[in-house]
């Protein structure tokens, strides 16, 4: 017999506290002793524990994997969840309390009540030019974010654009360069002023750390090349036919490669809002009057 929501009480405590110092200094990475989970670290256990320590009975649960409901990622960590607290779930976004999410933020725009929790599996911004530890944290605490910038310049001038198709480091509040998890740069903007609440959690490396709502998230970029996102004009979706939105290829059954929206909730309820207009406006084409019980 399993403690709500796996973890014991000292535990969630313990991860509630980080969370605290984490939402008062936004982009701070705060150390936390993470738990050993039921799934290998480096498969959300971080996001997964924020999850478990935060979570209610009356709380309504999404957990996506790059958009999709149904990877393995998602299936698992939800199911793990499920069988230890008994909240309902749903893939609808607007009805979700509380998202876990790998490598996306979900393109509805979230409110004030729900809470988003990230994946991470290297929250470290500064690790890919200095390995150490103990340097990246005077770094920080410094705030001598130069070797960030001259990666980006590098990128720049080798490739002429940013080559960082995700994971895209951010400044938040003028203070900290953060990494926002492996979100792609088409997200990055979700994170400035939101309305909601964001955790990220690395259980494999031991930090949590918090955007609270309505702080400023800065792309890093340069005064003369702008920050970009990642540019999908001309591509449509081939279920729901949509634009704007962040799109991933995909092989249909005849080998054509085809734009599919990367999250799928979005997908699905562009569909249904399509049949819908359809089926209402079908028996006026025809020139039929609706009768009662026609429409439900």
């Amino acid at each position: 017999m399993y403690n709500f929501a796996y973890l014991d009480e000292g535990s969630k405590r313990e991860i509630r506290r980080a969370i605290l110092k984490g939402v008062a200094i936004p982009g701070y990475q705060v150390p936390f002793a993470s738990r050993e989970m039921p799934i290998g670290r480096g498969w959300g256990t971080g996001g997964l524990q924020i999850t478990l320590a935060c979570i209610g009975p009356d709380d309504v649960l999404k957990v996506i994997d790059q958009g999709s409901d149904a990877s393995v990622n998602a299936v698992s960590i939800r199911d793990l969840v499920h069988e230890t607290t008994g909240v309902e779930l749903t893939e609808r976004t607007q009805e979700a309390t509380l998202i876990q999410s790998r490598h996306r933020i979900p393109e509805r725009t979230l409110t004030r009540d729900q809470l988003m929790v990230l994946q991470v599996p290297m929250p470290e911004p500064l690790r890919t030019y200095e390995p150490r530890e103990t340097v990246t944290r005077r770094l920080h605490a410094e705030a001598e974010y130069t070797g960030a910038y001259l990666e980006l310049f590098e990128q720049i001038v080798r490739y002429g654009t940013a080559t960082t198709g995700a994971d895209h480091p951010v400044m938040v509040g003028d203070r900290y360069v953060m990494a926002p998890s492996p979100i792609p740069r088409y997200d990055n903007p979700r994170l400035n002023d939101a309305d909601n609440l964001f955790l990220l959690g690395a259980g494999r490396e031991k930090k949590i750390y918090a955007v609270p709502p309505h702080t400023k998230v800065e792309s890093l970029a340069f005064d003369d090349f702008p920050f970009a996102r990642e540019d999908f004009d001309g591509a449509h979706c081939c279920r729901c036919g949509g634009t704007g939105a962040h799109m991933t290829q995909t092989t249909l059954p005849d080998g054509t490669v085809a734009w599919q929206c990367s999250d799928t909730d979005w997908c699905d309820q562009r569909l249904a809002s399509a049949a819908e207009a359809g089926a209402a406006e079908a028996p006026a084409a025809d020139g039929e009057a609706l009768k009662g019980g026609a429409l439900r």
